[in-house]
């Protein structure tokens, strides 16, 4: 009977967005170099092939590490549903990670399961839908309202993003304590002890040694 659901619940609903999401997955890729084409047709703007490749590698050196540690770190959180939807839509770890955390702490379902995953997907649907809206009137008369803003809050704002993986990391270590506690306690090592190691490889050495050492506990737990 589980087998049979399972079944059932890849091909109702995992294989379809398997096929939607890639396809619309490289669909956006191409749009991102329409307006590159548009200026390169219409006005001839077209840099040196070692420009375009120097930029390519700066790039690639400040954030390619994270493309392998979002999609790993973030997939049991997100389903994979909510990873193709959080992909597309962006602002993954700012907004569409801590909706899906916290919609599937709201109704108290097990991490990693089908029902973790069909509430993640509801509750990015819903971010997404939101911040089209907030960025829409962002778009229109945020400039107007960050100027009535007195300076502290605006300085404010430069705190949102670390206040929102603080609290994420809060609420799943509170769960997880000695999971919480290797990660921060590395963490706090290599940045205070060590202190050589460049952004783009303290990133993945955190994460991976934290998602090695879980899962070893898990299964000698499970022994």
């Amino acid at each position: 009977m589980e087998n049979s659901k399972d079944q059932a619940y890849y091909e109702n609903f995992t294989k379809p967005i398997i096929k939607t999401g890639k396809w619309t997955l490289l669909l956006a890729v191409a749009f991102c170099f329409l307006p590159a084409i548009y200026l390169w047709i219409r006005y001839g703007a077209l840099p040196p092939v070692k420009s375009i490749i120097t930029g390519w590698f700066l790039i690639a050196s400040i954030y390619g590490s994270y493309y392998f540690i979002e999609p790993i770190s973030f997939f049991p959180v997100l389903g994979m549903a909510g990873t193709y939807m959080s992909f597309l839509a962006g602002n993954i770890g700012n907004m569409r990670v801590p909706c899906a955390a916290v919609a599937q702490e709201a109704l108290k379902v097990e991490p990693g399961s089908k029902k973790a995953e069909l509430v993640a997907t509801l509750g990015i649907a819903g971010s997404i839908i939101t911040n089209i809206v907030i960025v829409t009137i962002a778009a229109i008369a945020g400039n107007g309202l960050m100027q009535l803003f007195p300076p502290v809050v605006v300085k404010a704002f430069e705190f949102v993003l670390p206040a929102i993986f603080g609290s994420m990391f809060a609420m799943f270590a509170v769960k997880y304590p000695k999971y919480g506690a290797f990660a921060i306690g590395l963490t706090l090592f290599l940045l205070g002890v060590v202190k050589v190691l460049p952004v783009y490889v303290l990133i993945p050495l955190c994460v991976f040694s934290t998602i090695i050492f879980a899962t070893t506990s898990y299964k000698k737990k499970t022994k």
